[in-house]
Order: C-alpha cells, then structure tokens, then sequence
C-alpha cells in the first residue's frame, strides 16, 4: 500500500514543476479520483488551475447540480455540451467507438476552454487500472485508449496513474473529502454511453438513468464495489393486458477491491424481486429486468 503522506507532497511538487507559471484545467467528474486530483492541483497551483465539469448528457441523475454544489467555490466552468455529445455518438453502436468518440470530444471540449483560459496543461484523474485495461486491449478507457493522439496541450498530467482505486479513497480520506466522495462508487468516464448496448438515445439514456438510481437506493445497505442498470435490448412483455415491446435492463452488482477482479454481490431474493417490480412499475418503458451473475473474469464489470 502507499504511504499516503509522501504521495500527497510528490503529486503536489510534480504539478508544480511541470505546470510552473503556467495554468492548467483539470478535468473534474465529481467522482473520487477527479475530485481528488483536483484538491491536488489547487494546493500545487491554486487559482491558475480552472476545474472544468462537462455535462455530456450522460450523467447520473442529479450529477450536474451536486458538482456546482460542490465546486463552485473553486471557479467551476461548467459546460453544457450535452447536443454535441448525443450528436457525436448518433448511429455508434461498436463499444470501442463509443469510447474514442466520447474521448476525442472530451480533448477538444477541454481544448476550447484552455484556448478561452489560456492554460497549456490539463490535468486527469487516470487510475492504473484504466491504463492496463487501455494498453492490454480490454476496453478503451475515454482518458487513454479513447484519448485522441495529436492534442494542442504542453502536456498532460496524471497524478494518479499509478494508484489502485482502494489507495486514491486512501487519499481522499487523507485530504478530508467528504465521505459521500471517498465512498462513492466508480462511474465510467464515458457515463451511462457504455451502459447501453447498441445507439445512445436521450430516451435509453433517461430510462438507464432512473433504473440506476432505483439499484442504488435499493442496494445502499449492501457492501459493494458497484451496482448499476444497463440496458441490453428489447423483448416482448404485458402490461395491462397490453403486448407491449419494452427494454430489457440488466442489474449488475459486483463485490472488487480494485476493480481488476470482481465476484458477483450476493444479493437477497426478496431485494431483486422489490428492484424488478419497482423498475417495471415505475419506468414504463422497461418490460423485463434480469440480474448479471457472471464474475470478472471473464466478464468486465461495464457492458461495453
């Protein structure tokens, strides 16, 4: 494990050094590991860095106002690219290109602000499990594999490269975040994009979107590493002596201690059944809901 103090004052000093007079943006999610480097970033180099929230449209539900909430007081630009972002991925449906597409519009998202700002650096939260997933070809992580080759930056800077997700929640704690980011569970960087089989649409978003929230409320008692909804296609259902053609949502929720192996959440019978009712009865665009038992490996723990 890390010795948390020594990496602190050694990502603080590598900004330093490599940003020097200069300014950088840093690309924040609200998740633990952008918030974390963020708080790293601020202490390296204080109002020269501008910490820039994307809203993709892709988001969890009320993600955007909590990140304002959070980070305004540190000069939070926040960009409402959500048209571009669906226009981007309209008739995508191969998993790798959804993540480069998310990717390369992220760069060039965070190009404009830096040109707007005139910073030369940008600053991302990459964990060491998105560059072995990356270069070992299991998925295109959008801030390495999915990350464009040719960018108009001096330079881009990742504190946290090295470290497993259980040692930046290290860090995090250490540097007094609130407990509902230490704790909070991994997101994708591409959003709820690659926790939908085939084309990203607003409405397969939306309805991802309230499945996701109604597992996490109905698993916040359980001990777990993440649980989500995705949609994986369409099946023939009723609903109100009605034939009906509806999503199908998968509910997967995994047990890890870094993300790199995942064992399937023991979750109680009567829980699923509440989780299934609820999703059918409350989103009625969704007919069927089945529950992922399969482990990492050979499955990853995202769809795509």
């Amino acid at each position: 494990m890390i010795k948390v103090e020594e990496f602190v004052k050694r990502a603080i000093h590598e900004i330093k050094e490599k940003v020097r007079d200069g300014k950088a943006i840093i690309a924040l999610s609200g998740g633990v590991d952008s918030s974390v480097c963020t708080v790293l970033a601020y202490k390296a180099i204080g109002e020269r860095l501008i910490p820039v929230f994307v809203d993709t449209g892709l988001m969890r539900e009320g993600e955007p106002e909590k990140i304002k909430e959070t980070f305004e007081g540190m000069g939070l630009v926040f960009v409402d690219a959500k048209d571009e972002f669906f226009k981007a991925l309209e008739g995508v449906v191969d998993p790798e290109e959804k993540r480069k597409v998310i990717g390369e519009l992220f760069v060039r998202i965070f190009e404009r602000i830096a040109e707007e700002y005139k910073a030369d650096y940008l600053i991302q939260g990459t964990i060491y499990p998105d560059v072995i997933e990356s270069v070992g070809g299991i998925k295109s992580h959008h801030n390495v594999g999915g990350f464009p080759t040719k960018y108009r930056f001096k330079g881009v800077i990742e504190p946290l490269r090295e470290l497993y997700k259980d040692e930046v929640r290290e860090v995090a704690r250490y540097l007094g975040l609130p407990r509902e980011i230490c704790e909070r569970m991994p997101f994708p960087g591409p959003g709820l994009a690659v926790r939908i089989i085939g084309e990203v649409t607003p409405e397969k978003v939306e309805v991802v979107r309230k499945a996701t929230k109604i597992v996490e409320e109905e698993l916040e008692d359980y001990e777990k590493w993440q649980a989500f909804a995705t949609l994986i296609g369409k099946a023939t259902g009723v609903k109100g002596d009605v034939r009906v053609y509806g999503y199908i949502i998968a509910i997967r929720a995994v047990t890890s201690r870094d993300g790199m192996t995942a064992d399937i959440l023991p979750v109680d019978y009567e829980r699923l059944r509440r989780i299934a009712l609820r999703i059918t009865s409350e989103i009625p665009e969704v007919t069927r809901v089945v529950y992922d038992l399969t482990p990492k490996p050979p499955a990853t723990i995202e769809f795509e």
